[in-house]
């Protein structure tokens, strides 16, 4: 068998611009591109109708009809990552195996496991930065120690943000380096026990138009006002360096945007206790109600407040939800129904085509009050408030609940104002019991 280098695509379904298949094409080796049915993943989604697996499925597909143009081809494999590298190195002489970094601690040791395994074979595992402008430790304090708050964090960011960090991968030079060999036969989601999902995605591409308008749309969930980029961003189907240029040109908001993301990856890499706890330990101590007839409400979109429902109605729909609208159900999950911010959390990364651990994790902990934040108990989003501000024509709410303004409609599972009352004094205890 000939040798070969093998490029394992993760969260970065394309072929342009990508770091790892940048350097596996100039290794000097036929490279055979690889992805893995993850078989310690799908066996825990509880729905066999999985939008995400749609889309990478869709992506990979897309990605084989390329490979196969060019006389290339990309393997697939349903199984364990172990399993799946047992296999190839049966059945090619490989020398080295390429990806990008993934930062998610159940990733992590993947990697670490992979990595041991073609160790003991002499086959060495190289990873590359390709998901994030900056990562890890990249952007640190003075002092070395990993920011906690974003605004330092983003201006950090943008001080060591130059055309070096921007630059494009030309793996298109090197696609000669491909192996060249008869096409293997992708499974179908049938074959690795799934159905098909239809789902909305916008074409991988920034649309200039929203773009420019992005910092007086984006909070609007009535209009066609933000770049539905996200579930892109997530699977590596566009490139993170492409849009931060851009976005950098075209809409400085948008490019916060994105630091927000990266800021949120730095704190799960750096204080990995956040995936089950609470970034400030002390909030642990909270005693949530966790009413699971009222979660049930909440998760159906049936707890009375129009623009929480509208939310969630659109969520078990379509498998997103408005930027804006996610900040307002997730306030009122923890704030007004003092139910455990992971309740929320766990069902979003169930039901989120662009599901993030990270941003996730992030955004639902800014919501409860208990991630990166200064005075966090005193922010009770009001979902009335909310409604006149953002969806002032009700459009937004008509669409996803038509029935808001009738006789039909469910009445409030809990009244706003005495709601806050006894989050805050739930909190303060929590927090005086601390100290």
């Amino acid at each position: 068998m000939p040798p070969v280098s093998i490029f394992w695509f993760r969260r970065d379904l394309r072929l342009h611009d990508n770091a790892g298949l940048y350097h596996a094409l100039r290794s000097g080796l036929p490279v055979l591109p690889i992805f893995i049915f993850d078989t310690d993943i799908l066996d825990t989604l509880p729905d066999r109708q999985d939008r995400r697996l749609q889309f990478i499925h869709d992506a990979l597909t897309g990605m084989q009809q390329k490979l196969v143009a060019m006389g290339s081809t990309l393997q697939v494999f349903h199984c364990s990552p172990l399993d799946a590298f047992r296999a190839l190195v049966t059945q090619h002489s490989i020398r080295a195996v390429y990806a990008n970094h993934d930062h998610e601690p159940s990733a992590i040791r993947r990697d670490s496991d992979v990595a041991a395994f073609l160790h003991t074979l002499g086959i060495s595992f190289h990873t590359f930065k390709d998901q994030t402008i900056f990562e890890r430790s990249e952007v640190l304090k003075d002092n070395g120690e990993p920011y906690t708050v974003y605004t330092p964090y983003s201006r950090r960011w943008k001080e060591r943000l130059n055309d070096f960090y921007l630059r494009s991968y030309p793996t298109e030079k090197y696609f000669g380096n491909l192996l060249r060999c008869a096409p293997y036969p992708i499974p179908s989601l049938q074959q690795i026990g799934f159905l098909p999902a239809p789902y909305h995605a916008v074409p991988p591409a920034l649309d200039a138009g929203i773009a420019a308008t992005y910092d007086t749309t984006r909070d609007l969930p009535a209009i066609n006002g933000t770049t539905r980029l996200g579930v892109h961003l997530r699977f590596g189907t566009v490139s993170v360096r492409q849009m931060a240029l851009q976005a950098q040109h075209l809409n400085p908001i948008l490019l916060n945007e994105l630091i927000w993301r990266e800021f949120y990856m730095a704190i799960l890499w750096h204080f990995p206790h956040v995936v089950n706890g609470s970034f400030k330990k002390e909030y642990d101590n909270i005693q949530w109600r966790n009413n699971e007839q009222e979660f049930a409400l909440w998760c159906k979109g049936e707890t009375g407040y129009p623009i929480v429902d509208a939310g969630m109605r659109e969520l078990n729909e379509t498998g997103h939800m408005h930027n804006r609208v996610r900040m307002i159900v997730a306030s009122f999950l923890t704030k007004d129904l003092l139910i455990d911010w992971r309740w929320g959390e766990a069902y979003f990364a169930e039901k989120l085509l662009d599901y993030d651990l990270a941003a996730n994790n992030g955004n639902w902990q800014w919501a409860a009050g208990c991630g990166c934040d200064a005075a966090p108990y005193f922010r009770v989003f009001n979902p009335h408030l909310q409604t006149q501000k953002f969806d002032p024509r009700m459009e937004y709410v008509e669409r996803w609940v038509p029935e808001y303004d009738q006789l039909t409609y469910a009445r409030p599972i809990v009244q706003h104002d005495m709601a806050r009352e006894r989050c805050l004094r739930v909190y303060k205890a929590a927090l005086g019991a601390v100290k």
